[in-house]
């Protein structure tokens, strides 16, 4: 196994603190139309629960094969996840500068239910998408501790300021995870070829900081398209 990388425990921690977060959000959405957030809870923790379980064997097994060889391969799934989660960004800037749209009829608890269950086990598969590709370079333990660290410093951050959870900006935190996963992708990409990256790790840092350049770019050029194609 690899030896522990503290860029790759940040990368698990960045990722997962920011998909369950946006849980949190859409739970505190559902629930203000009941005015309870139970049955979505209850929900997104069924779902969160059945994705991670199915993830835990999964990368279990993963750590068993050489990780030299899935490192060019966990690069791959990390560019491609990457473009997946930029167009969730560029679709969560759209919706924060959309106005807010009138409150609908009132909705059954089974429908809420299945509402944070599909949310809990979406967010939970797109920040599977990041840790399993970790554990198959690996780094599962840094994987396990990131994930672990974001879930349980993100419920005390619920249970120390749930009124303000609404204010979130989510869309700089996505831009941030986005920009994240590009610059660990190409740095893996660049280890498999046997690029000789002269410092280490601290090469994410400009790393990170040319793919936030870039995609909050592209993010404007998309924010821009709407409103050329409707002139």
């Amino acid at each position: 196994m690899a030896a522990f990388s503290v860029g790759a425990l940040i990368l698990a921690l960045v990722v997962t603190l920011i998909e369950y977060t946006e849980v949190v959000v859409l739970i505190y959405a559902l629930g203000a139309e009941r005015g309870t957030l139970r049955y979505a809870s209850i929900g997104a923790a069924v779902g969160s629960g059945v994705i991670a379980a199915i993830a835990i064997g999964a990368g279990r097994a993963l750590v068993a094969l050489p990780s030299s060889e899935l490192l060019g391969a966990s690069a791959i799934v990390l560019f491609a996840f990457g473009a997946f989660l930029f167009r969730s960004t560029l679709r969560t800037y759209r919706r924060a500068r959309a106005p807010p749209s009138s409150a609908g009829p009132k909705i059954a608890p089974p429908v809420h239910f299945a509402g944070g269950f599909t949310v809990g086990a979406i967010e939970t598969t797109e920040a599977v998408a990041v840790l399993l590709p970790l554990a198959a370079g690996g780094q599962y333990l840094a994987a396990v501790a990131g994930a672990l660290a974001a879930a349980v410093g993100l419920a005390i951050a619920v249970a120390l300021v749930h009124e303000r959870i609404r204010r979130i900006k989510t869309p700089w935190l996505k831009l941030g995870a986005t920009s994240l996963i590009f610059s660990f992708a190409t740095f893996w990409a660049g280890e498999a070829l046997r690029v000789p990256w002269l410092y280490g790790e601290i090469s994410l840092i400009p790393l990170f900081v040319v793919a936030l350049l870039a995609v909050r770019g592209a993010i404007g050029v998309g924010l821009r398209a709407p409103r050329a194609a409707a002139a």
